[in-house]
């Protein structure tokens, strides 16, 4: 059956600090809105590891300096040489200016080479870190998040955003530092060398780094939707993919094309609208670059002529110039990479922010054998606030009864289950287990308490016995066997190349209703002392159904269980039938 599935608002207070999370820290409400507040915001999230990556940026500029320094020495070589041209050249004098030279390119290398091992390993420790996050987060979300929000694009923030984050996150601030530090090193020393071509000369680098900030500061947007249409594009095809027999019986592949044409239509303008945008920083680099030359050349001439500078100078400041193209080009990249760090950022924080499950870890929970007895006493309950689901609804059932939900689909009967089973929390009344309330305990005690076989079977990558025993330790596998035999499935599993250790994943060849009495068969394995089915017979055909229920009625043998079906063979033998009409 299908029920009204609508995502309820989380419970945490504004401005309230999310518990048990490694960072951030801040709120929903606080959320960085623009490139320089998000890379701060992870900047403080990353901890520890942003003293190896400042490490690296030193290391990044230590590396800039000894090659911003060495243009000096070649301008006195330069100078050596021709002062040596009409007499006599002092060799000793040029070979020390050389060997100087040369150590500083080397110990270039060596700051290079050091830093660049330690900014990208330490980048992947970020990036690992925040998938462990992720995944710990994603764990502690409430149902209704899920409910809310695309498979895709969850997936999305944890694949892509998070290797976004691995890839700029340290590299660009030492590409940034690097860059910075050649640009200004490089001015300093050309305005040390000589101010009136120093000043002539850095003029055009200053004012192609103005417009490429205005340009970047412009494209943050387009980035931030560049990451949101490829979440976006991601859901989609998980979703197609998914339902492709359904998409394929109701004959919605042109619906599904248009849909995903759409969506890669804007992904295809934000993306090339960030690309032309980037394209551009070489062009004006490029321009920037020959522009110095040009000044060069020609000032530098006219100065050498009237005798205000040598010959050497102009041997530098062609250096200089060159150095300065590089970095204008760096810079471009940092520039670009930073907003994509900072957009893939904000969309990862936006996921770590969402607000979770109460923390619980100080409850305790007396273990105590469960009898089974359960109560919900004037419980009502709303998935969005001002439309309630649940209305006053009261229910006493003892220890080891049969209880039937029936009703038509939309009353609320898996509703029911899943308030019982603390998926959604209730908005007033109570629910309560052998006299405790639910909302008293762990909520992975109340789980515990369970075995439930849904509608839709579900069946992971792993061998058959892996998911039988799901998540479960020690199982004998008499246990297993004897499970298996009693839905009807073991014949089947023998039949398959490895018997109980054939992988099966979602292209495994098994009917819809065999993947059911897999997962009645690990509902019997795990043994809990209460059961729910819903509509667990509904794919399988009445020869089998016959099995499950023989199965069935020795799993509910002495448990309370909650049975919601349509089929009268399913409910006949219950000791309480339950028919619910709108929520009550």
């Amino acid at each position: 059956m299908t029920e009204q599935n609508v995502p309820k608002g989380g419970k945490l207070a504004a401005g309230k600090e999310l518990p048990n999370v490694p960072g951030p820290p801040w709120t929903q409400s606080e959320k960085p809105k623009d490139m320089y507040s998000s890379l701060k915001v992870l900047f403080s999230y990353i901890g520890k590891y942003k003293w190896p990556i400042f490490l690296g940026v030193i290391l990044s500029i230590l590396g800039s300096l000894m090659v911003v320094i060495g243009p000096q020495y070649l301008k006195r070589i330069s100078d050596e040489i021709f002062d040596g041209i009409g007499g006599e050249m002092d060799m000793d004098a040029i070979l020390f200016l050389a060997c100087i030279v040369l150590t500083l390119y080397l110990l270039s290398v060596v700051f290079n080479t050091i830093e660049s091992y330690i900014i990208p390993s330490t980048s992947q420790r970020v990036a690992n870190k925040m998938r462990r996050d992720l995944n710990a987060k994603i764990n502690r979300l409430p149902l209704n998040y899920y409910d809310n929000s695309s498979t895709g694009d969850i997936m999305s923030r944890l694949t892509n955003d998070a290797d976004t984050v691995g890839e700029q996150c340290g590299a660009s601030f030492s590409m940034l530092a690097t860059a910075l530090s050649m640009i200004i090193g490089c001015s300093a020393m050309m305005l040390y060398t000589n101010l009136t071509l120093g000043l002539i000369c850095i003029i055009p680098p200053f004012a192609g780094f103005l417009l490429m900030r205005f340009i970047m500061h412009r494209t943050h947007g387009f980035y931030v939707a560049q990451s949101v249409n490829l979440g976006k594009m991601n859901g989609l095809v998980e979703e197609v993919y998914y339902g492709h027999t359904v998409v394929s019986a109701y004959g919605a592949e042109e619906e599904c094309k248009g849909r995903f044409s759409d969506i890669n239509e804007d992904l295809y303008r934000t993306a090339y609208k960030t690309r032309f945008f980037t394209s551009m920083m070489p062009q004006i680099t490029g321009f920037v670059s020959n522009l110095g030359y040009v000044l060069t050349c020609i000032v530098g001439s006219m100065l050498v002529i009237e005798g205000e500078i040598t010959y050497g100078v102009i041997v530098a400041f062609i250096v200089y110039v060159r150095l300065l193209n590089s970095p204008l080009l760096q810079l471009a990249d940092a520039l670009g990479g930073m907003q994509s760090l900072a957009a893939s950022s904000e969309r990862i924080f936006d996921l770590l922010l969402a607000p979770e499950m109460d923390d619980e870890s100080s409850k305790e929970c007396p273990d105590v054998p469960v009898r089974g007895d359960v109560e919900f006493r004037d419980v009502n309950f709303s998935y969005i606030e001002g439309i309630e689901i649940i209305h006053h609804f009261s229910l006493q059932v003892k220890a080891g009864q049969k209880i039937a939900i029936v009703g038509p689909t939309g009353a609320g009967k898996t509703t029911v289950v899943n308030l019982l089973m603390r998926f959604y929390e209730v908005d007033s009344g109570s629910i309560l287990i052998d006299g405790v309330p639910t909302k008293d305990m762990p909520r992975e005690k109340v789980h515990s308490m369970f075995s439930m076989v849904l509608q839709d079977p579900w069946v992971f990558d792993g061998t058959v016995k892996e998911n039988l025993i799901f998540n479960g330790a020690d199982v004998p596998d008499e246990r297993i066997i004897e499970a298996c035999k009693a839905v009807g499935l073991h014949d089947l599993i023998m039949s398959l190349p490895k018997g109980y250790d054939t992988e099966l994943n979602a292209n495994t060849g098994l009917s819809a209703g065999q993947k059911q009495q897999l997962t009645i068969a690990r509902a019997m394995i795990l043994n809990a002392p209460m059961v729910i089915f819903d509509e667990a017979t509904s794919s399988v055909d009445t020869h089998t159904e016959k099995k499950i229920q023989k199965a069935m009625e020795d799993l509910t043998q002495g448990r309370t269980s909650f049975l919601i079906a349509h089929r009268l063979s399913t409910i006949r033998d219950c000791d309480l039938i339950l028919v619910m009409k709108k929520g009550c």
